[in-house]
């Protein structure tokens, strides 16, 4: 064994991100982790860079994108997440708790190796990110979030319902090309069953 090899509890931070629920103060008919959630938003940016790139004028890496994307939330390994009533409920709370993400995301990143510090700020730390890549990741955060109000709604949970209106109108107001290609062309495929889309596609 090499004696000179760092020890760092980063990695087992980053694994209890499957332990925190997202959504915890409605009733859900699936529970969703921040770990399951991230890795959809991860594909979700992916597509939206590679939309933006191809049919848009963009210029964005769409690899790079995906990976901001996976650690878009990792601060909440060490706060949790705050539900969004509580997080929004008034500018003065809304400001704090945005203070709070940044003392976890420095504490993240003094955790991480010494090595690889400088890799994982440029993925943790916003300051390193352009505005194109932060807007990118964001809009694929409120799609995920609206797909998982139409999964609950499908399964006949109406306590989404106010949710979903307000991502709406969020998403509407991006006035984003990339996000409305998305949201024509791809967002109808998720209120279909296995069978209509698997036959859709023989």
């Amino acid at each position: 064994m090499n004696n000179n090899v760092e020890k760092s509890h980063f990695f087992a931070h980053l694994s209890r991100m499957k332990l925190i629920n997202r959504w915890p103060l409605m009733r859900n008919v699936n529970t969703e982790n921040v770990q399951e959630h991230s890795l959809q938003v991860a594909m979700v940016a992916h597509a939206l860079a590679l939309i933006k790139n191809r049919f848009f004028g963009g210029n964005l890496d769409p690899y790079k994108v995906a990976t901001l994307a996976m650690f878009h939330d990792v601060s909440e390994v060490l706060t949790g997440d705050l539900p969004t009533p509580v997080k929004y409920y008034n500018p003065a709370i809304q400001q704090e708790y945005k203070k709070i993400e940044k003392i976890a995301e420095q504490k993240l990143i003094d955790m991480a190796p010494d090595a690889f510090r400088e890799d994982y700020q440029r993925l943790i730390d916003t300051r390193y990110q352009s505005n194109d890549e932060q807007f990118i990741v964001k809009a694929a955060d409120v799609l995920c979030a609206y797909l998982k109000t139409l999964e609950e709604l499908q399964a006949g949970n109406q306590e989404f319902q106010l949710a979903k209106k307000r991502l709406d109108k969020i998403l509407h107001d991006y006035h984003s090309d990339e996000v409305d290609y998305f949201m024509q062309a791809y967002m109808p495929s998720f209120t279909l069953s296995l069978d209509e889309i698997t036959l859709d596609d023989q």
